[in-house]
């Protein structure tokens, strides 16, 4: 085991379960089925570490010209002169960028693969290759509304007729 790590579990009430720790011990497998019947997940990972940036790559600035001898990824001016005479706080500069804890919410999942232990989900998860993961159910999964998160799409015209028809 390369480390351990605690995370909560809920599980539902059932009758053959002990009442204390629903029957689960320190140091038990959990499994994905525990997935099963879910629609979303949240994942938890360490992004990519890319080192010591500077802003063009880190926050996305435009940079200057590009010709004409003038150095066109730096800062720039970064601060006012006679006031307030300082560099306000949070200015956005060179420095380490990414090997930070990154949450993707609400990843939709495809599919459930109980024989392998593998989750199948929808979209980009934060780390390297082989890097690890934590996965949880999602806190806050998106509304159920029309024309998205796999719900019928209800049109509200027929509706109305219908609810008038009954009426």
């Amino acid at each position: 085991m390369k480390f351990v790590r605690e995370v909560p579990l809920e599980f539902e009430e059932k009758a053959e379960a002990p009442v204390a720790g629903n029957g689960l011990k320190a140091g038990d497998r959990v499994l994905v089925d525990i997935f099963d019947g879910e629609k979303f997940v949240d994942i938890v990972g360490i992004s990519k570490g890319k080192g010591f940036q500077g802003v063009v790559k880190r926050h996305h600035f435009g940079g200057g010209p590009k010709s004409h001898g003038s150095m066109f990824q730096i800062t720039g001016s970064i601060g006012s002169s006679a006031f307030p005479s300082r560099v306000f706080k949070g200015m956005r500069m060179s420095g380490h960028m990414g090997n930070a804890r990154v949450t993707a919410r609400n990843l939709r999942v495809l599919g459930l693969d109980k024989d392998d232990n593998l989750l199948v989900v929808e979209g980009s998860v934060p780390g390297p290759n082989g890097g690890y993961l934590v996965i949880m159910k999602a806190k806050k999964p998106p509304r159920e509304r029309r024309g998205f998160a796999g719900a019928a799409t209800v049109d509200p015209l027929k509706a109305a007729k219908r609810a008038a028809k009954k009426g």
